[in-house]
């Protein structure tokens, strides 16, 4: 939209929003309180540079990648955009403070630490590079023990959300966190993917929201045709919570759009147990065989395009998935449904 076509109340829709979220966009140093949700295999370097460069936060998602790789992909954001990003590290990465040093040195100035509680001499390496922590927490009393040992900002991600999610909806975690952190800026995430949500979040508290379905199926995301297509045709029930078959063989809960591979690990994991009931297997190796089952999966789904025994993750936001869309349109799209919003309630 063009500066002059905006009219009065517009502007002033606009400013209040940049008024709700001023704390989130100060502190990651972006026009818009949106970072990218960090995908394995989908936030890398052409997606990440997009976000930030659209005024958002792109963040890498490291994921198992080792120290070498991990600098190469921060060096190819860094050629796309001299806008601020992140780096998502998995807490029980084995590199862990190597994946640190990489980005220190490379001048990362946030770095996300998701996974698990944060170690200690983590968290002081990157407090002492002088980058801020980005840290995930489940619930209240993690979220304030969180903030005491040096956190910088906390992420607060419901079980909407794709990938591996935990047991509680955004809007119960919204409740319990946002009116009792206030040392910290807190992002929202999990099932997000209209304004009209972001502004509901932002006047409960939050300082902006992460969102990651959204940006899975953009011009500029890599993922393979297959991948985004699989998203555009799906509804909110179709990205659904892998399931548990023996509480003696824990399945980490992952939402993703149900196929022929979801079926298959159902099957398998009762095969396995069986296998372990009749003596063949141990507990351990029949664990190993379940938590197996997946390797490689993800990859097969995004950059091969195998979306039916692949692992197709995404959250339950993908219903609103409608189109493969340039990112910068998704957040002016966002934008636009944020300010829609706010103007309909002084009825502008």
């Amino acid at each position: 939209m063009q500066a002059d076509l905006i009219s009065p109340s517009q502007a002033s829709a606009r400013a209040e929003l940049d008024r709700l979220w001023a704390r989130g966009t100060a502190f990651l140093g972006c026009e818009v309180a949106i970072l990218g949700g960090a995908m394995s295999w989908v936030s890398e370097r052409h997606l990440v540079s997009a976000i930030s460069n659209a005024g958002g936060f792109g963040v890498i998602a490291c994921g198992s990648m080792g120290p070498d790789l991990l600098a190469a992909e921060i060096a190819g954001t860094q050629a796309l955009t001299d806008r601020p990003f992140g780096v998502n590290l998995i807490t029980m990465h084995p590199q862990l403070n190597d994946l640190i040093r990489v980005c220190l040195e490379a001048k990362v100035g946030h770095i996300v630490l998701a996974g698990g509680i944060p170690p200690g001499a983590a968290v002081r390496a990157v407090k002492d590079g002088g980058a801020k922590l980005i840290a995930f927490t489940p619930a209240l009393v993690l979220a304030k023990r969180l903030v005491r040992s040096g956190a910088d900002a906390l992420v607060i991600e419901g079980s909407e959300a794709g990938g591996h999610i935990g047991p509680v909806s955004l809007t119960v975690l919204a409740q319990e966190i946002l009116p009792h952190i206030q040392d910290v800026p807190v992002f929202v995430a999990g099932g997000i993917g209209r304004g009209e949500a972001i502004i509901a979040y932002l006047e409960m508290g939050a300082s902006g929201v992460q969102i990651g379905t959204r940006f899975a199926a953009a011009t500029e995301s890599i993922a393979h045709p297959n991948f985004k297509r699989a998203f555009i045709r799906a509804a909110a029930r179709d990205a659904l919570p892998s399931v548990q078959v023996d509480e003696r063989f824990p399945v980490i809960p992952v939402r993703g759009l149900v196929n022929e591979g979801t079926k298959r690990f159902l099957r398998h994991q009762v095969e396995t147990r069986d296998r372990f009931l009749s003596g063949e297997l141990t507990k351990e190796a029949a664990q190993l065989e379940i938590e197996h089952f997946w390797a490689g999966a993800l990859r097969r789904a995004v950059i091969d395009g195998d979306v039916e025994s692949g692992s197709v993750m995404a959250g339950q936001s993908v219903g609103m998935v409608t189109a493969e869309q340039p990112t910068a349109a998704i957040i002016a799209e966002l934008v636009d449904q944020a300010t829609s919003a706010l103007l309909a309630r002084r009825g502008g």
